[in-house]
């Protein structure tokens, strides 16, 4: 059952732990409403968080990059050898995991940092992301009026100015090019979390005026940087999704029914390409 805006007021929560936030079941994240929609679904939604994947590998390049960038996050440690295929070395990585820390071969500690000597050394990302300039990891919760759902949102960093609040997202990624950060952008409905982060900041400290900046930088040197604002056009766009996400997510906590991607019918529903492709090959094919 959905909360009402009665109940909890808007709030920021100073020192909040990642894993509290991510473990919270009373509250809905940016990633929660995008992963409600096509091509995720409620079900599947559900599923992952009754079960929570377990850390990726993958994943830690990008985390520690955070942790470096922002002064938050868990603790890096490196573990030697260049393969970790020994029980000795599978010990040790089990072991960090478990209190919570990221393991890293010598050669990624140093990819990580040369990533953040580029951030500071770049004209646009250095300046907005000064140690000491802003807050890391601060975790605001609001609740959305139209629903009565509980919202939640967990800024990279917050840079709060005279009548500004700038709220700046990093992201590591493996081609930082403006043409691959718009697909970035459409891949993973970042123009929701865009939307959704201006709007939990703005009922939750009220600033005169909100802006969300990206940082996004390659994963691979010399580690360049895109530092890009979002269209308005396509923050509308992400806000009506996040509109619809949350109306689906009070629908489903107060039904307790988590759809899939077709929904109940007794029907078989039609399936074609996509659109774009139809039209191609009708043209093609058709004339």
């Amino acid at each position: 059952m959905s909360i009402t805006a009665e109940t909890l007021a808007p709030e920021m929560r100073d020192g909040l732990p990642a894993e509290v936030y991510h473990a919270d079941r009373t509250s809905i994240s940016s990633s929660g409403l995008r992963a409600l929609l096509a091509p995720g679904c409620p079900a599947q939604f559900r599923y992952e968080q009754d079960q929570p994947p377990a850390p990726k590998k993958t994943f830690d390049v990008g985390h520690a990059a955070h942790k470096l960038v922002l002064g938050e996050g868990p603790d890096l440690e490196v573990v030697e050898g260049a393969r970790w295929d020994t029980k000795v070395a599978k010990a040790q990585v089990a072991e960090i995991r478990e209190r919570g820390g990221i393991p890293l071969k010598q050669a990624e500690m140093d990819q990580v940092e040369a990533m953040a000597a580029a951030l500071r050394a770049h004209p646009l990302a250095g300046p907005l992301l000064v140690p000491g300039t802003g807050l890391a990891e601060q975790s605001l919760y609001w609740t959305d009026p139209a629903t009565g759902v509980r919202c939640r949102v967990r800024p990279d960093w917050l840079k709060q100015l005279p009548g500004l609040t700038l709220c700046v997202d990093y992201k590591s990624c493996a081609d930082a090019a403006p043409t691959a950060v718009q697909r970035c952008i459409r891949d993973y409905s970042y123009h929701q979390q865009d939307a959704f982060y201006i709007d939990g900041i703005t009922a939750v400290l009220a600033p005169e005026e909100t802006r969300f900046v990206f940082v996004f930088q390659s994963k691979t040197a010399p580690y360049l940087i895109t530092v890009r604002e979002l269209h308005q056009e396509d923050r509308d766009i992400g806000r009506a999704r996040n509109e619809r996400a949350l109306r689906i997510y009070a629908e489903c906590e107060s039904t307790g029914i988590w759809p899939d991607w077709t929904g109940p019918t007794t029907d078989i529903p039609q399936i074609g390409m996509p659109s774009w492709d139809t039209i191609r090959q009708a043209e093609e094919y058709l004339q």
